[in-house]
């Protein structure tokens, strides 16, 4: 029979969830609430009061091409560096699953780049794939000028991407890999002694049953392109060239504490976690009807 914990008085209860309160509302509500309403007003940059302006600040963002081109951006990132990282850990995952050789290695080895501070990945990055010395120096000497991400926006965005997809593998590969591990073993016994070779086991049976898994990598990891970007953009491309990778949670730190447009920023973040919730409505709207659970 289940034992349940049951308090004698019912203010105890509330008691111990006072804590937990005041930190959700100190670091979640009043500081969305205040982003609000100075997304509604004109915030002096060295204080002395606001003047209420209502929508102006949202007319003036959305007005914008330059926030039009950070929106496009990182609609981009998300997309690129969301597919890369899943595909690239469910193989892997897959393959561990497997038990080659060398698989428990791997299976340390393999998570430890999600361990990794954002700025310090991408400060190895920009070393690893500097045009004039990096990895990429020898293909530059064959070919001069074909990798240069300070002057090539194609090329600044394919390093972030690399840099945020190769820190997002380790954690799509710990949960795929468990997902892989929770399947029968007997069912992939018998479908191997039915005559189905690898990849058909993987895509009639294994790949049904992860969905979920699927699923859920898929929405965290593109709301994680949305935040976690930014430690990465600002080291490696600080935004350039020409605004090629000029995110949009870059575009808040940038307008906001270097333009000081405070009421700018505040409204871009609105915007931003607004874009976040709809994007997330939409995959469990649409995406989670192909999802099987068992």
């Amino acid at each position: 029979m289940e034992k349940r914990v049951t308090f004698s008085r019912w203010t105890i209860g509330i008691l111990f969830a006072v804590p937990q309160l005041l930190l959700i509302f100190t670091f979640f509500y009043w500081p969305a609430g205040q982003a609000v309403y100075w997304s509604l007003t004109l915030q002096q940059p060295w204080g002395g009061g606001n003047i209420w302006v209502g929508l102006d600040n949202f007319r003036s963002i959305l007005s914008s091409a330059d926030y039009w081109n950070s929106i496009t951006a990182s609609l981009v990132f998300a997309g690129i560096s969301t597919g890369l990282a899943m595909f690239i850990a469910l193989v892997l995952a897959a393959l561990t699953d497997r038990q080659l050789t060398g698989s428990r290695f791997y299976r340390v080895v393999l998570i430890w780049p999600y361990g990794i501070a954002a700025p310090a990945l991408a400060l190895a990055f920009r070393f690893i794939l500097a045009p004039e010395a990096g990895f990429l120096a020898v293909v530059n000497r064959m070919w001069p000028g074909i990798w240069d991400p300070g002057l090539d926006g194609a090329d600044a965005m394919a390093s972030i991407i690399a840099a945020f997809s190769w820190k997002y593998v380790g954690y799509n590969f710990i949960f795929f890999l468990a997902a892989f591990q929770a399947i029968p073993r007997s069912l992939i016994e018998a479908a191997a002694m039915d005559g189905s070779g690898v990849i058909r086991r993987f895509w009639d049976i294994q790949f049904p049953l992860i969905t979920p898994t699927i699923f859920f990598l898929l929405v965290i990891n593109i709301t994680e392109s949305f935040q976690d970007s930014f430690g990465i953009v600002d080291i490696m491309t600080s935004g350039g060239p020409a605004n090629a990778t000029n995110l949009m949670v870059y575009k808040i730190y940038s307008d906001g504490f270097k333009g000081l447009d405070y009421s700018g920023a505040a409204a871009q973040s609105i915007i931003l976690m607004l874009l976040i919730i709809v994007l997330t409505i939409f995959q469990f709207r649409f995406i989670e009807r192909r999802v099987h659970y068992r």
